[in-house]
């Protein structure tokens, strides 16, 4: 296409020849920007709709503990989103390896687990604020808001390398063959999941429906 322009040959030869680290970094830019906009829409009614309907008054008349409730919420949506990344991972590997060449399993199973716990950070924050908040439109807005000011913090280096967009650069340096890690990364995504599921469970056990 690009030889059909005007001195299109030159423009040609001066575009590198495309590689399945090109592949993968498309793949990860996807799924970072997808993930974060299903996570929201999914996830912001999950509970706000409810309480505003009145189904969850509804089901938890019976001996249903408010903690199961959320909880349940959150495994649903995880679980959904392991068998989405699945098969966008499965579906992306073999694509790569059709157009390019192989490409490690391995490595592409680690990326693929790392871009999963980004995204149940996004499903984490956006459910406290589904209970939080009385409307799915304004658990979506303060949800929206809470992962802009992260993405702008993770553009700083000293306070990025602590953040979960982090997971998805050790990613694609798993698939490069670097051997930079982001454990810390990890390890505080593992703890905003956790706390905001804390959160959730302990407002929601006082909110009356």
């Amino acid at each position: 296409m690009v030889k059909l322009l005007p001195n299109g040959a030159a423009l040609a030869r001066l575009i590198p020849p495309p590689t399945a680290l090109d592949a993968v970094a498309q793949y990860i830019k996807n799924v970072g920007q997808f993930g974060v906009v299903l996570a929201l829409l999914l996830t912001m009614g999950a509970v706000a709709q409810e309480k505003d309907k009145g189904t969850a008054a509804m089901m938890l008349v019976k001996p249903l503990p408010r903690r199961s409730f959320i909880l349940a919420k959150f495994a649903v949506l995880a679980q959904m989103f392991a068998v989405a990344i699945g098969l966008a991972g499965l579906a992306a590997w073999y694509y790569t390896w059709l157009l390019f060449g192989p490409v490690d399993p391995i490595r592409w199973l680690a990326l693929n687990g790392l871009a999963l716990a980004f995204v149940l950070v996004q499903v984490a924050v956006t459910l406290l604020f589904s209970v939080i908040a009385k409307s799915q439109a304004a658990a979506g807005g303060l949800a929206f808001g809470v992962l802009v000011v992260m993405a702008i913090l993770s553009s700083i280096p000293v306070v990025g390398a602590y953040l979960p967009a982090q997971l998805l650069g050790w990613g694609a340096a798993i698939m490069a063959g670097h051997p930079t890690t982001a454990w810390p990364a990890l390890a505080v995504s593992g703890g905003i999941v956790v706390a905001s599921l804390a959160g959730a469970v302990a407002l929601f056990e006082r909110q009356e429906l």
